[in-house]
């Protein structure tokens, strides 16, 4: 049984018998497998087509957001803020900003601020990041940390740190 693995002819079968297999194993396995993935990315793509035909339906004016009147081309942390603010039922007294002055390394500009929120509900802080994030792209929120307040049933301290990229 030995002498086996030193007959060349047992590596010519051994070939041949892979060579038949291997598109069977395909056919077989591999093949539904990324049917299913396929059918699963166009269900993602449609679902998302149908979400973004919402959004423009429901708020058309995300398209204009940065022609408004009075809307800057230069971005400035206080205004961001406070529209954000505004959008997610915030007063001015329940927000606090602190924004650092613009630092440019490696080619590349960036403004960081710490955003806090005082007492407000975790929907509206939710709404607060996702709008922020959503209405100007080359934000990133860097830290987030929510501390729940104590004898409130849904009162919370949230803080953010942002990175602005230029």
């Amino acid at each position: 049984m030995n002498d086996i693995y030193k007959n060349p002819l047992f590596y010519y079968i051994l070939a041949a018998a892979a060579a038949v297999l291997w598109p069977i194993i395909i056919w077989g396995a591999y093949l539904p497998a990324v049917r299913a993935r396929l059918d699963n990315e166009k269900d993602q793509y449609l679902k998302a087509q149908q979400t973004i035909v919402e959004l423009l339906t429901l708020d058309p004016e995300r398209l204009d957001f940065e022609k408004e009147k009075g809307a800057s081309a230069a971005f400035d942390y206080a205004t961001a803020v406070q529209q954000t603010a505004q959008f997610a039922s915030i007063p001015a007294s329940g927000y606090r900003l602190s924004s650092s002055p613009i630092v440019a390394s490696k080619g590349q500009k960036t403004q960081s601020a710490n955003v806090s929120l005082k007492g407000v509900e975790i929907t509206k802080a939710a709404r607060f990041l996702s709008t922020i994030q959503l209405r100007w792209s080359s934000i990133q929120c860097t830290r987030m940390t929510l501390r729940k307040q104590k004898g409130l049933p849904d009162s919370w301290n949230a803080e953010f740190t942002f990175k602005y990229f230029y």
